[in-house]
């Protein structure tokens, strides 16, 4: 089937905190669908037969929770009725939004997902009802080619966004299409974790998912095109994501990815939006998932013939990871921390003056987010110092043949494999062998920035 996602650069109202009138939110905004407007059209017009728009695209972001307010539509949560709002406007008040995406749908004859603020009335005697009467949702909606309203997402995963609240309980939301089955819908932050992204996943066996983000870029581990790419490897699926395009605030990575190609759009450099449009294959329902395989082989431990270098500790993504430095054009590594144990065999096609280093970490991470983390990663550090291992870095020239694996806790693996410019490359072999996880590489098609086992022990949480 034909998919288009948008990386939008959102027009952001210039003081967000400050109170304004229904009418200056809704002209805001009509800006930004100004814009969504011709990228349905363009992307029709290329033959895509579902588009997905990034969270916090049509609103923006950093309001607080009375401030965003006049941007919020009303949504009818879980349509107890079909309700197409392009045709049916009068149901309910407070919908000009969710009208123009449902007319861009209908119009153009394309499923549409988007995402917007929406507000449900409560109850002041309700338990978790806010004191102002009403909850407000972080909420993605898709709208079918007839402009009907399929389904709606809330999301479940908040990230520092005190404008909205959390639903009572996640919603598992997916909508049907004719070309390519079931696609589930989630946002941002809710790929990090068990609900609902992975519960989602399994329980309803979905192989295609949407997903709108506002994500900023965290190297080396957390980039977004490298773990959507490494998500859409470890579940199998097809995933359409569509990031906001801010790139002094660290944001872009859009892409459609399927577990073996991918069509990025990653650029730190200049501005406007991009629209990114592929024809992918649907994926059926049997093919085993990553979470299952094992093909290829793990080579014998090293048996410790040469002298080991040096351990050393920096920190990496606020985590304080155990490293050892790759010393010479080739060796065999190992690094422990806690139950988890990390092996390298590389192999280095030209020597450069870079220092790489295999790092560890087996514990809770605990800023921006908590959630445990079992990690073995290859990274280039950014200088000569071991003090500079684990700093971003984005470009590197050394090609490395390597062979990873850890003994890893948990079955949620996700490989990832960053090469210089942020680009991606995919492993030879990866999978399960001897209760060890591993991925192999031989000769990147650029200088490797990152290869990582990241792995996330839910149950830990």
């Amino acid at each position: 089937y034909v998919a288009a996602v948008y990386e939008h650069e959102s027009i952001l109202s210039p003081a967000p905190t400050a109170p304004v009138e229904r009418r200056a939110a809704l002209e805001l905004m009509g800006r930004n669908l100004d814009i969504y407007e011709q990228q349905v059209l363009a992307a029709a017009r290329q033959g895509a037969q579902i588009i997905v728009f990034p969270e916090d695209g049509i609103h923006g972001f950093n309001f607080t929770r009375s401030s965003i307010y006049p941007y919020l539509d009303f949504i009818p949560h879980s349509q107890s009725g079909k309700w197409n709002p392009c045709r049916e406007p009068y149901l309910y008040n407070d919908t000009e939004v969710v009208q123009r995406l449902s007319c861009m749908a209908l119009q153009n004859k394309i499923f549409l997902v988007a995402n917007l603020g929406s507000k449900q009335p409560c109850e002041r005697w309700e338990p978790r009802c806010p004191p102002d009467g009403r909850f407000q949702f972080n909420t993605n909606v898709a709208l079918g080619a007839d402009g009907a309203l399929l389904a709606t997402y809330r999301k479940h995963n908040l990230y520092f966004e005190s404008a909205f609240d959390t639903p009572a309980q996640p919603d598992h939301a997916f909508f049907y299409t004719p070309f390519a089955g079931r696609f589930g819908m989630f946002t941002c932050f809710d790929i990090l974790f068990y609900e609902p992204a992975v519960s989602l996943i399994r329980q309803y066996n979905l192989k295609q998912i949407v997903y709108p983000t506002a994500w900023m870029n965290q190297l080396p581990l957390l980039s977004a095109v490298e773990f959507q790419q490494a998500f859409s490897t470890a579940f199998n699926v097809n995933i359409l994501a569509a990031n906001i395009h801010h790139p002094t605030l660290g944001m872009t990575g859009s892409g459609i990815y399927t577990p073996v190609k991918s069509f990025i759009y990653h650029n730190m450099e200049s501005y406007g939006g991009k629209l990114i449009v592929a024809e992918i294959p649907v994926i059926t329902a049997d093919y085993k998932t990553n979470l299952e395989k094992t093909p290829g082989r793990v080579s014998e431990k090293g048996k410790g013939k040469e002298q080991s270098p040096p351990s050393f500790y920096a920190e990496m993504m606020y985590d304080n990871f155990t490293f050892v430095p790759l010393w010479g054009e080739k060796g065999e590594l190992q690094v422990c921390a806690n139950s988890l144990c990390c092996y390298l065999n590389y192999q280095k096609a030209v020597l450069t003056d870079e220092l790489y280093a295999l790092g560890v970490f087996d514990g809770l991470h605990t800023v921006h987010g908590t959630y445990y983390v079992q990690a073995c990663a290859l990274v280039k550090c950014g200088g000569l110092s071991f003090s500079s291992c684990g700093q971003e870095v984005t470009d590197a020239t050394a090609l490395i043949d390597f062979q990873l694996w850890g003994n890893m806790s948990t079955p949620y693996i996700f490989p990832l494999l960053l090469t210089s410019g942020i680009t991606l490359d995919f492993a030879d072999h990866m999978g399960w062998k001897n209760n060890h996880y591993f991925l192999s590489k031989n000769r990147t098609s650029a200088g490797l920035l990152t290869a990582a086992l990241y792995g996330r022990w839910y149950e830990k949480d």
